[in-house]
């Protein structure tokens, strides 16, 4: 059988084995697995389904067929349209009450750690463009579930906002213009409508650098212990720790709704 690797990611080392996606097995992947047939039971077809393990203990799934973004830099131009914003809101919110019912396995492992519990959901925890399959201007889904972990649904949404709206800061440090602001706080508004979102936005303002600095915290964390994937990722640490500064700073006006 001929092994076709899959483009782009950073940790997952996924093939493609005849239609069918086969990754190396973590810790948390049986629990993952369980979380993805719930989706599927629930109708949602936005997402991978579990197809248990190959012959050599890697995980498979299925394949959702469409574009990536895979290497590519600078993006493809629908990682920044309106249309595709709004839909990754409704996707978002079509995950998180499907899983705010969801019975995980007793012996439940994350990689985020923790455990479902009263008022949280299982979000993907990663839903950036850089997971995103697209065909044409529609969202097919997201793949790589591996950090997919509960916690609350603004915990998940801000990381969305963060590299969607962007609420993350240019990469190469250049000061957001006033129209620059207006764009993306037009463009937050945008997705967290589409999210149906019913929150104090302003209280969502808070949540989003401490998002940021938890997900720059954890991929330093893992470079110390020695990951070459994260250790390739400290720059995007270093982003996402000013993306929170700068944030901080956006005026209360920013998040009016």
């Amino acid at each position: 059988m001929r092994e076709v690797t899959l483009p782009g990611g950073n940790t997952t080392g996924a093939v493609l084995i005849d239609g069918v996606v086969h990754k190396p097995a973590q810790p948390w992947t049986a629990t993952v697995h369980a979380l993805l047939r719930h989706l599927a039971d629930g109708g949602f077809d936005a997402a991978p389904r579990a197809l248990g393990f190959d012959g050599q203990g890697r995980e498979m799934l299925t394949y959702l067929p469409g574009e990536t973004i895979g290497d590519r830099d600078p993006w493809p131009g629908w990682a920044s349209t309106d249309p595709m914003l709004a839909q990754v809101g409704r996707w978002l919110r079509r995950v998180h009450d499907l899983t705010a019912g969801f019975t995980p396995p007793a012996d439940q492992r994350w990689f985020i750690g923790g455990a479902t519990g009263p008022g949280l959901i299982v979000g993907h925890q990663d839903a950036a463009p850089y997971n995103a399959v697209v065909d044409g201007d529609r969202l097919v889904g997201f793949c790589d579930w591996d950090i997919a972990g509960p916690s609350s649904r603004d915990w998940d949404l801000a990381f969305s906002a963060l590299t969607w709206v962007p609420l993350a800061s240019p990469r190469d440090g250049t000061p957001a213009s006033d129209h620059d602001l207006r764009e993306r706080s037009r463009r937050l508004h945008l997705l967290l409508d589409a999210y149906g979102y019913d929150g104090d936005r302003r209280a969502f303002a808070a949540v989003v650098p401490q998002r940021a600095r938890r997900q720059a915290d954890v991929i330093r964390s893992m470079a110390d212990a020695g990951d070459a994937a994260a250790t390739a990722l400290l720059p995007i640490a270093d982003l996402l720790e000013r993306s929170a500064t700068d944030v901080q700073a956006l005026p209360d006006n920013f998040w009016a709704h």
